[in-house]
């Protein structure tokens, strides 16, 4: 067998034609990927005002759930201290299961009794832990002129021989801490 020379140049072109689909899907889909990338890295969260990819998961996971939907940021929440407003915060953290189980329950109750809550995320503001002496979550915090005045530390009661709350519970607390 004879080495022809033109015969292996038109193997050659043949070749690299066949190659142009494949470098140019590899090439589109980096790009897409890049732009993809770029725009889920730079886009912040409105709750949180960080990029959605740098929160926990189990804080992403909450991010569309409407009982979340309150959060307050470590320095407004300072703010609401410092110009010693009154208002509640519902310390919780985003994997806590007391948390996941309170929450749906809770944030509809205070809607009905005209009262905003809200939303520290502990799991992602670690500092509060400290800040606001949150020993356990869920804790739910009155605060009266910039000064806490009362908390409910602990979730609801699951059975009826759990350590907890019942939905009263809050109840009350939400209605004898407005009053005051």
């Amino acid at each position: 067998m004879k080495f022809d020379r033109r015969d292996y140049i038109e193997r050659s072109k043949i070749q690299q034609k066949k190659l142009i689909p494949v470098i140019g899907f590899f090439v589109v889909l980096a790009i897409l990927l890049g732009v993809l990338f770029a725009l889920n890295s730079g886009t912040k969260n409105k709750l949180y005002g960080v990029p959605t990819a740098s929160l926990k998961p189990a804080t992403q996971e909450l991010l569309n759930d409407p009982n979340y939907q309150q959060i307050i940021k470590p320095e407004d929440l300072q703010s609401k201290i410092d110009k010693k407003e009154s208002f509640f915060v519902y310390h919780f953290a985003s994997d806590c299961v007391h948390c996941r189980a309170t929450t749906p329950q809770l944030m509809p109750l205070s809607k009905q009794e005209n009262i905003t809550m809200h939303e520290f995320n502990l799991r992602e503001y670690e500092d509060g832990w400290n800040k606001y002496n949150i020993e356990y979550t869920p804790t739910l915090v009155y605060y009266e002129k910039g000064v806490e005045k009362d908390r409910m530390v602990g979730g609801l009661k699951e059975n009826p021989s759990d350590n907890g709350f019942t939905l009263d519970d809050f109840k009350a607390f939400l209605r004898n801490t407005k009053r005051t």
